[in-house]
């Protein structure tokens, strides 16, 4: 397989980073949302389900499916989804609109769990993220192939996550959560988001 281009131009004529392909979808969610910095406590909640339903897959199969996954998960809720019944989990599970694994399920309802438990001792799971991880790193990478799958930061926020009683938080996952939250920018060389 050839390597990927650490730029790709977009249907616009923007060039972006070489993982967001000129799907429209992808060029929207490079442009608008990844890296950028998110504080609102909800739309972190929603991402980090997302990102850990997404493990092993794509992010566009995520994306894909985001719009079915905010109307069958109660548009991410955390006190709505702590409350899931077996029943209501079982529908999930036979939902095609959604990436259909009972692990990732399960975790989405003890992740809710622990992200409420979390919330009402800290405050807020933004300021909780900045205290663990720290303030937004820019890793100025130059190509793709400088841009790693996890650092020591995805790994002290996956161990701080799991003693918080989180699933489907590994440093890979958290380093892509890390990314897409603005946690860290890792725009390369060539891309109109690059800040330099």
């Amino acid at each position: 397989m050839a390597p990927r281009q650490n730029t790709v131009v977009g249907t616009d004529g923007k060039a972006r980073c070489g993982w967001a392909s000129a799907d429209p979808l992808y060029e929207k969610y490079h442009d608008r949302e990844w890296g950028r910095p998110l504080k609102d406590d909800h739309a972190l909640f929603e991402l980090l389900i997302l990102e850990g339903c997404q493990a092993g897959l794509s992010w566009i199969t995520v994306l894909r499916k985001r719009e079915h996954y905010r109307k069958v998960y109660d548009a991410f809720d955390p006190a709505k989804i702590a409350r899931y019944t077996p029943p209501k989990l079982a529908k999930l599970l036979a939902d095609p609109g959604i990436i259909r694994h009972r692990g990732k399920i399960d975790a989405s309802v003890s992740n809710a769990k622990a992200f409420l438990k979390l919330v009402e001792r800290e405050g807020s799971f933004h300021r909780w993220l900045r205290k663990t991880v720290g303030e937004q790193t820019h890793a100025r990478p130059r190509t793709l192939k400088d841009v790693p799958a996890r650092t020591p930061g995805s790994d002290a926020l996956a161990k701080a996550l799991a003693k918080e009683g989180f699933k489907f938080v590994g440093s890979t996952i958290c380093y892509a959560f890390m990314q897409a939250s603005g946690l860290v920018d890792d725009h390369v060389v060539g891309c109109h988001r690059r800040k330099e």
